[in-house]
This record gives C-alpha cells, structure tokens and sequence, in this order.
C-alpha cells in the first residue's frame, strides 16, 4: 500500500500483519509502560536492542512493540526468534513499508499501558535513561498532557548531520515556536491518550512537541544519552530529509494556525 507525504493520501491504518507472537497469558497483567520501537531492516540491532530494553525496565511493569515496517533484511527473522524468549515483546508487522510515524502510531494504537516511550531501533538511544524519564513524568503533578522530549546534548553522530540538523532545529524552533531543541530525538515519553488526540501524518514523529503544545499539552526535554550506530546502515539520507522537511514544515504551521483552543469556563460560571 502506498504512503503519501502531508497532505497526500496516507493511510491512517497501514494494513498490517499482525504477529501477536506471544500468548496474552504470557504477559504482564496490565503494563504500565510500553516502549514502541519502529524498525525497518534493522536484523543486527533487534536482539542487543531488546536486552537493553528489558534490563533498563526490570522494575517497571512494561511491554514491548516493535513494528516491522515492511523489511526486506532479516528483520521479520530476528524478531521472531527474540519473541520467542522474551514475554514481555510484541511484534506487529506492516505489509508494506509506510514510514517511521506510520509505525509509531501502529505501535500506539495497540498499546495496552497508558504511557509510551519511543526509541529508534537502531541503538542509538539509550534504553538506559528511559527510567529517569519515566521516574520524572510520574513525579510531575500534572502529568496526563505531558511529552518528556530526550535531548541529544552530546550528538554521536557525523559531522554533516549534526550541522544540519543544528540549523534544522532552529529554523523548526522559530517558525513552530515549540522551544524544543531536539526534535529528531527518537525517545520520547507521553501519556498514550495525549498522542491519540494529534492527526497522522507522515513524518509526524519530528513535529510531536509543536502537535502537543497545539493541543494545550506542555513539553519538557530533558538531557539523554546519544551513541553512535554500531550496526547497520541508516536509512536516511541528509538531503531527501530536508527537501521533505519543507514540506513538513509547512505543513505543521498550517496546522498550528487552523486552530484555536477553547477555553472552558468553570462549571458554575456556563
């Protein structure tokens, strides 16, 4: 099934094939956390990537959910074979490849905890800080519209990549005002309910602080851990994501300026 950019026709449910690979009985009773990795031709990093998970979690009652979107590798594989030794993970398969956000939202709508981390699957997050992010979010008062953003302060990545996504990020920070400085970091922490109220589209994952804050949510970054790809090769280039980041952008805005948040009055007071 094809998938479009904003505004063209993306599919809001990527058809999927669902391997529920783990008998429900084999799972936490209710989960508090689930962590939601997207994959696409990752087979090298899925099985290190999972133990990491786990370990960083073994006090927190928490699922797993990786969704394959669409690999060509030995993804499918390698996930199967984790499954089968790990309770805790759920794998959901794409039919076809939709992108990184299609696969997120996949993952979030079949959720069962009421609270979401996200991680990219290629092990450059540190599963490691997903305690501390979740330690803060529960300690917060007022935590049912909050989004813990991860900040890369110190970037493991190339040279050209960090420049542009330096420049990136201040240009998104001053057209979208989401006072984010790291938008591209893939972990993230949210309330599951608060992500469901934004619209998909692809390549929404960028843009969550401005969708939150365009739902009255708030967003706080807080600094996270950052390490360099070990195994694998990216599969994304500098140049086509920022040819689609204009469109993107534009896109957002239009978004932000199409609607206005209403304010109820009290109770007493309607």
């Amino acid at each position: 099934m094809p998938c479009g950019l904003f505004g063209a026709a993306v599919p809001a449910t990527p058809r999927l094939h669902m391997s529920d690979v783990i008998p429900s009985a084999q799972m936490p009773a209710s989960p508090l956390l689930a962590v939601v990795v997207p994959v696409r031709n990752e087979a090298e990093n899925i099985a290190p990537l999972v133990a990491e998970i786990s370990a960083a979690l073994a006090d927190v009652a928490h699922e797993i959910i990786y969704i394959d979107d669409g690999s060509t590798d030995g993804t499918a594989q390698a996930l199967a074979s984790v499954a089968a030794v790990t309770p805790t993970l759920r794998v959901l398969r794409h039919a076809a490849s939709c992108g990184q956000s299609a696969a997120i939202v996949s993952g979030v709508r079949a959720a069962r905890a009421e609270w979401i981390a996200t991680l990219d699957g290629d092990g450059q997050n540190d599963p490691a800080d997903i305690p501390a992010m979740w330690a803060f979010v529960q300690a917060e008062p007022e935590n049912a519209r909050l989004l813990a953003a991860g900040w890369r302060v110190t970037r493991k990545d190339t040279q050209v990549k960090r420049l542009s996504s330096r420049w990136a990020n201040r240009i998104r920070a001053g057209l979208l005002g989401d006072e984010t400085p790291d938008t591209g970091c893939g972990l993230k922490l949210f309330p599951r309910a608060l992500f469901l109220e934004l619209p998909p589209f692809d390549h929404m994952h960028r843009y969550l602080p401005a969708l939150v804050l365009r739902v009255g949510g708030r967003v706080v970054s807080r600094p996270v851990n950052h390490r360099p790809r070990t195994r694998g090769v990216s599969n994304y280039g500098t140049l086509d994501r920022a040819l689609v980041g204009i469109t993107d952008l534009m896109g957002v805005m239009w978004l932000q300026r199409r609607w206005k948040r209403p304010q109820l009055l009290p109770a007493r007071d309607q």
